[in-house]
């Protein structure tokens, strides 16, 4: 090296040092402007969630074309991490760790239903027992604890606003399954008018930017305004200084990267590398912070811990995330924690190999039946698989994500919609047989890489997520697909509950029977057979299937009132009226928003 080389990297090494002193001492002053601050009183928390937003697609992250102009702005005061990682790339499960601070294992959601366990540290039940009003205000039916797969996300919530209406059997009304995060903010907002005064934590989730790739920018930038105007009410009401905002993507989007055209199957940085920022109090006027940026990885595991160290409120030994204020004080390089991730979807909803991922240093990970390993600083793309070059990288990050898994018990791996031995015998009594649990656990890699059949995901996804206001459109779609490969749970199951809304019930059933013994846990699928039979008088049957919905689906109305019926049908007249009582209480529960 020439004596010009020398003095060149020296003084980019100095530069650097300066840089990183100047990005530690910014941290540690916000950190200690806010201790300051939060000790004098508790801040208004507020978190907003945004469905599928790609962290390249946001301009406080390097993305261009101003298509979040408002969170760019909430950034500039804001304490930006710039490698923040979902641990799921669905809403449900991914909802659940951000909300609970546990990692998938633990919340034993999956995105095809499941219950979040009571047992299960809270972060709206915790703020709650605090004195905190507590609200959450919801745009997709995915996140509905009434109607949807997210149940129990309701508990510790004085108001959770959902109200969506599913697809039901036999009814050729239109569902009611999203709503436009400028709705969704308006609620927010006029719940706000009236609960602004007292420390209130509020949850606001959009899900604009969920949408084919052709329309993606538009809808992200849509998710953005209606981010603003709820920034712009806590500032109308003045009390946008006390408060703390955080915005964090549940999962990205694919939009065609790797062959994936949505979500749910892949964990490359397209759907896991999310944009997340904390806007901390300003506590005295002239103490406002400057931006701070964090290079570190973090999780969004980690949302639940921060919050409740913001609150001063103890952390639950359970949760497993740590505060992200205290990873940003650590500084840069000291605190580069290796990120898990997983996609349930693939076994759950497929029966293929599920897939997990670890993310330590430059390198990605994936673990499937064919593993891929990616240099993610030479390739940020993550289109050069390394796994046969480098051998000795795959079997240190293979070894480091085996260490990770086997640190949850198998209780932990369990499902919490898997059914009793109860439940099974009598479902054997209706002739099903060799009835298999899903398992819950991802540490053994076999059967098909769901690599190999991505084209068929997309398919099946497109039409359950595009085509429930339209079931002619999910039947033509999914007609082939199940007639080419009968063993997809989720094909199965959306073909048998579109034709069941057409009433066309002799052949849904072949499809739904066929769903309930792909997945003999899956409450929805028990629901939609059981409220057919009861529409074609098979009442034995009927009574099976909806108990068992009814048991997994406790806030969810039709299954008890569809129950209730079967019950009326066989003289059990004692067991209807529980049942309708049941029914009553939810909606009673459910129809107004404080």
């Amino acid at each position: 090296m020439s004596c010009i080389d020398v003095k060149t990297a020296v003084r980019r090494s100095f530069t650097l040092a300066v840089m990183m002193r100047k990005v530690i001492a910014g941290v540690s002053a916000i950190f200690l402007c806010f201790s300051s601050a939060a000790a004098a009183s508790k801040p208004n928390l507020v978190l907003i969630t945004l469905d599928s937003a790609r962290a390249d697609r946001v301009g406080f992250l390097g993305a261009k074309g101003s298509l979040t102009p408002n969170l760019d702005r909430l950034a500039v005061e804001s304490i930006v991490f710039e490698h923040a990682y979902a641990q799921a790339p669905g809403s449900v499960v991914s909802h659940a760790t951000i909300l609970s601070g546990a990692y998938p294992q633990s919340t034993g959601m999956s995105e095809i239903g499941g219950r979040l366990s009571s047992s299960l540290p809270y972060l709206p039940d915790l703020l709650e027992s605090q004195g905190y009003h507590t609200a959450a205000f919801v745009a997709s039916i995915d996140l509905d604890p009434q109607n949807g797969p997210a149940q129990g996300f309701d508990r510790g919530f004085e108001t959770y606003d959902a109200g969506f209406r599913p697809a039901l059997p036999g009814d050729a009304s239109a569902p009611v399954t999203g709503r436009g995060g400028s709705q969704v903010v308006a609620r927010a907002v006029a719940w706000l008018k009236h609960n602004a005064q007292g420390q209130f934590f509020l949850w606001v989730h959009i899900s604009d930017a969920r949408a084919p790739a052709a329309s993606y920018n538009s809808t992200l930038t849509a998710a953005d305004s209606a981010a603003g105007e709820l920034i712009a009410a806590l500032q109308r009401q003045k009390i946008y200084p006390d408060t703390v905002v955080i915005v964090a993507a549940d999962q990205g989007e694919s939009l065609g990267a790797h062959g994936e055209d949505a979500h749910g199957i892949f964990l490359y940085d397209e759907t896991i590398h999310v944009p997340l920022l904390v806007k901390l109090p300003q506590g005295e006027p002239a103490a406002k912070p400057a931006a701070t940026r964090v290079a570190a990885k973090v999780r969004l595991v980690d949302i639940a811990p921060t919050v409740l160290e913001i609150a001063q409120v103890p952390v639950p030994s359970q949760m497993q995330g740590q505060s992200l204020l205290r990873i940003a004080k650590a500084g840069v390089g000291t605190s580069d924690h290796p990120v898990y991730s997983r996609a349930d979807l693939p076994q759950c909803g497929f029966g293929w190999s599920p897939l997990e991922s670890w993310r330590a240093g430059k390198y990605l990970y994936i673990r499937a039946p064919e593993p891929a390993l990616y240099d993610l600083t030479a390739d940020p793309g993550a289109t050069h698989n390394l796994a046969q070059s480098s051998k000795a990288t795959l079997d240190t990050m293979a070894a480091q994500l085996n260490a990770f898994d086997r640190s949850f018990s198998r209780d932990a791996a369990k499902s919490s919609a898997e059914l009793s031995s109860s439940e099974m015998q009598k479902l054997a009594s209706l002739g099903y047989v060799g009835l298999q649990h899903s398992s819950g656990s991802v540490a053994s890699v076999t059967g098909t890489d769901p690599k190999d059949k991505i084209t068929e995901a997309n398919k099946v996804i497109e039409a359950t997520a595009r085509d429930q206001s339209r079931p002619e459109r999910a039947i033509a779609a999914l007609n082939p697909v199940v007639s080419a490969d009968p063993n997809l749970y989720l094909a199965q199951y959306t073909l048998g509950a579109a034709l069941a809304r057409k009433g066309r019930y002799p052949e849904a059933a072949k499809h739904l029977h066929k769903a309930v013994e792909l997945q003999p846990d899956s409450a929805w699928a028990h629901y939609e057979i059981g409220a057919m039979l009861l529409k074609t008088g098979d009442l034995k049957a009927a009574i099976v299937h909806l108990e068992i919905a009814a048991g997994h689906l406790p806030g969810f109305a039709p299954a008890h009132l569809s129950l209730a019926e079967a019950y009326d049908h066989m003289n059990r007249t004692e067991d209807a009226k529980r049942e309708r009582e049941r029914a009553q209480n939810i909606t009673e529960a459910h129809s107004v928003v404080r």
